[in-house]
């Protein structure tokens, strides 16, 4: 399949790499079907989480555990179900990022992952309900 993308032009994908969100993404919810593109170059840790049916919806996301070390949460007995994660090594979590004007103003929302089995392609955004996690944890100090 092909996608052309806000910010990389045309771009090849397969079927099989698109990425379901039952419930859509937090202000998107009729919106289903995502592909992530990962970013190449190791020096730089962000990636684009792309709807399939309109390259002007592009989230930007991250590993959180890049940035930070005892971000942690649980997964509720339903969300764990709806996922269908079998182990702990079906999931890849994200987070999505806002770049600042200056990189140094970049922030990340540490309340609502992006949890994926990417076994399955299954994806859901959890909300978090904790006043110890910021929307808009900044990246760099």
């Amino acid at each position: 399949m092909r996608l052309r993308t806000r910010h990389f032009d045309v771009i090849e994908f397969m079927e099989d790499s698109i990425i379901i969100f039952n419930e859509g993404i937090l202000g998107f919810e009729d919106l289903h079907s995502y592909i992530i593109i990962k970013n190449n170059n190791p020096d730089v840790p962000f990636h684009q989480c792309e709807w399939v049916d309109n390259p002007d919806l592009t989230f930007v996301i991250t590993d959180p555990f890049l940035f930070i070390n005892d971000y942690e949460f649980d997964l509720s007995d339903s969300e764990v179900k709806e996922l269908e994660i079998k182990d702990s090594s079906d999931i890849k979590i994200y987070n999505i990022v806002v770049i600042g004007k200056d990189i140094k103003e970049s922030t990340i929302n540490l309340r609502g992952p992006i949890v994926i089995n990417i076994q399955k392609k299954i994806g859901k955004q959890i909300v978090l309900d904790s006043d110890k996690l910021s929307l808009k944890h900044k990246l760099f100090k």
